[in-house]
């Protein structure tokens, strides 16, 4: 069971739910301390007073704010506490929305929010929300202090559970002034192809299907490096050229994810290698692997190993 960052109740109307915070996601990324590389020897950080080149201890650091003229304004703890806000232990929520109108851009952070206590009025209480939000399609806003920090919050219903997601506020959102368009709309033949296309390569979507390629190929050298085998960097992929005829590449990718979907999976990638015995390609050389794929169009090819290649390859 994992360990709970906040406990609290869910308030709405007169009605408390007694909840607990999770974590919806866990950290699975491959983390490296810094060393020196002559001995090995760990690199300890800290911190220095750039006038008196001396270490300044955790106690007699300040704060200071820079404004856009240059002007340093420094705050002491006291002052920057007057502004903390109240540690309260309710989430409040404020109101109700239509879940599909809440642009995904103003998602942060996902956590679940789960039922404390057994007894039956919490449960029920717990329930009754849970069931009510299915119902209505709707997600609740509110608001929850976390960490001296105040977070506006959304709350919706995923598998039978209560999830939280902190929220971005409109004004950390980039405008889009000044980013472009790309210009006038396509004409219609190439709408139309580029939607043949798109439906082509629709699929249902299934996240237990995208694995981190990155993180694999660096266990993958982490293993390599521990039994004393040679490291080698990939040879460089050139940058892609400019598509000179749009109508004409847009045919022949149409053309290639029907010839995928037709081979069924799997077997449509092999088509695109034009061979499907895997055995065969185990005796080729990574270079002619890479060539094989540079010609199928795989992505990433210039990073991955020989065994990528081939399962790239054979989808």
């Amino acid at each position: 069971m994992p360990r709970s960052l906040w406990t609290g109740s869910l308030s709405f109307g007169l009605v408390n739910v007694p909840v607990a915070l999770f974590s919806a996601v866990r950290d699975v990324d491959l983390h490296f301390h810094q060393l020196h590389e002559k001995d090995a020897a760990r690199i300890d950080v800290r911190r220095f007073c750039s006038k008196e080149e001396r270490e300044v201890p955790y106690e007699e650091i300040g704060h200071g704010y820079e404004r856009d003229d240059g002007d340093l304004v420094v705050l002491t703890d006291e002052e920057l506490s007057s502004v903390a806000p109240r540690r309260t232990r309710t989430i409040d929520i404020e109101a109700f929305v239509d879940l599909a109108d809440v642009d995904p851009l103003y998602f942060d952070h996902p956590y679940f929010l789960a039922p404390t206590g057994e007894t039956e009025g919490t449960l029920r209480a717990y329930q009754l929300l849970v069931a009510v939000m299915e119902e209505t399609g709707k997600a609740a806003l509110g608001r929850f202090v976390l960490r001296q920090k105040e977070y506006l919050v959304l709350i919706r219903v995923r598998d039978e559970r209560l999830a939280l997601t902190t929220m971005r506020f409109a004004d950390e959102l980039r405008p889009t002034d000044g980013i472009e368009t790309g210009g006038r709309k396509p004409a219609k033949a190439r709408r139309e192809q580029a939607v043949a296309l798109v439906e082509a390569m629709a699929a249902d979507w299934d996240p237990g299907a995208w694995k981190d390629r990155y993180r694999a190929r660096l266990e993958k050298v982490i293993e390599r490096k521990k039994r004393g085998k040679r490291i080698s960097a990939p040879r460089a992929e050139a940058e892609p050229k400019p598509v000179p005829d749009l109508m004409a590449a847009l045919e022949r990718s149409l053309e290639a994810a029907r010839k995928r979907g037709a081979g069924g999976g799997n077997g449509g990638a092999r088509s695109r290698d034009g061979d499907g015995d895997s055995a065969a390609r185990e005796e080729l050389s990574k270079d002619e692997l890479y060539e094989r794929a540079q010609a199928a169009g795989v992505p990433g090819r210039s990073s991955m190993t020989k065994d990528e290649l081939i399962d790239a390859l054979q989808g």
